[in-house]
């Protein structure tokens, strides 16, 4: 969020949790984006704070983790537990409260990386009628960006070309059989799983989606498939391709404002040529 959205996102989150009963005598951001997390100090509650425009997304992430907390053994950072668990509108935006996690220094060793996974997927296997968009309607959303040159003006033909049909073909291939399907995190890259004092824990539900786990598994460190059983490593690396096919494709949204962007426009056509090329392609088709 530019400064004058960030300074208004603050007080909603601010005002949010005092009005709840929450003591807030600081605030401190931890994370900004399209939406913010903010650590409201001394209650140690972590306000997530969203456009309105993103209301059904929060609610959707409430409603994701106030099901997985009635889980056993779910790693999953879990709301604020003194205050009703909802999405709060105020002054434009959506405000979430939830349990503020100390971080560790340590890294997550690859084979915790996969039981905190395995379990996070065993956890979704149980949390009921959930009705999530499939990750193919993420491609879609995709597909239409790359698709509009008016909103990636500085797209190169060839570079829409390999996008275009690395999100078209690769998707279709890997969604034909849904027999494996389930609910997925659907981003659990090393930014959204958290090295706490209770173990790994994810964060940032709201990406929640069905497809197979390679979905999921694409998005970690390469070396954590090695230890999640049953995993397909072919279907990993076709994953891998649609996912930053999808990330190059944000990338090169007219209006993108990711940190050190060109570098990352770059970045992530190789990402994707290097994935295709894992999965014995020189170009999708």
């Amino acid at each position: 969020m530019e400064p004058p959205e960030l300074r208004r996102a603050i007080e909603a989150g601010r005002a949010t949790a005092t009005e709840l009963g929450l003591q807030v005598d600081d605030v401190v951001v931890i994370h900004n984006s399209d939406r913010v997390a903010l650590r409201l100090v001394p209650s140690e509650t972590l306000a997530r704070v969203a456009p309105i425009g993103d209301l059904a997304g929060s609610e959707f992430e409430v409603e994701v983790a106030r099901r997985l907390a009635e889980v056993d053994d779910a790693p999953v950072a879990e709301l604020d537990p003194r205050v009703e668990p909802r999405v709060h509108v105020r002054d434009g935006f959506a405000v979430s409260l939830w349990t503020y996690y100390e971080p560790l220094e340590s890294k997550i060793e690859p084979a915790d990386y996969a039981d905190a996974l395995q379990r996070y997927h065993a956890a979704l296997r149980q949390v009921g009628d959930l009705d999530p968009p499939h990750f193919t309607d993420r491609v879609a959303v995709a597909l239409r960006e790359v698709n509009d040159r008016e909103q990636s003006p500085e797209l190169a033909d060839a570079d829409r070309k390999l996008l275009l049909d690395t999100l078209g073909e690769l998707s279709a291939e890997i969604s034909a059989d849904k027999a494996g399907d389930q609910l997925l995190h659907g981003e659990p890259h090393e930014g959204n799983l958290l090295n706490t004092k209770r173990g790994p824990l994810f964060i940032d539900l709201v990406t929640c989606c069905r497809g197979p786990v390679e979905f999921d598994l694409a998005h970690a460190p390469e070396e954590v498939a090695e230890h999640y059983a049953g995993a397909e490593e072919d279907l990993i690396h076709r994953c891998r391709a649609v996912d930053w096919a999808m990330f190059s494709a944000w990338r090169w949204r007219r209006n993108d404002q990711m940190p050190d962007r060109d570098h990352w426009r770059a970045e992530g056509l190789n990402l994707v040529r290097a994935a295709l090329a894992r999965c014995g392609r020189a170009g999708p088709g």
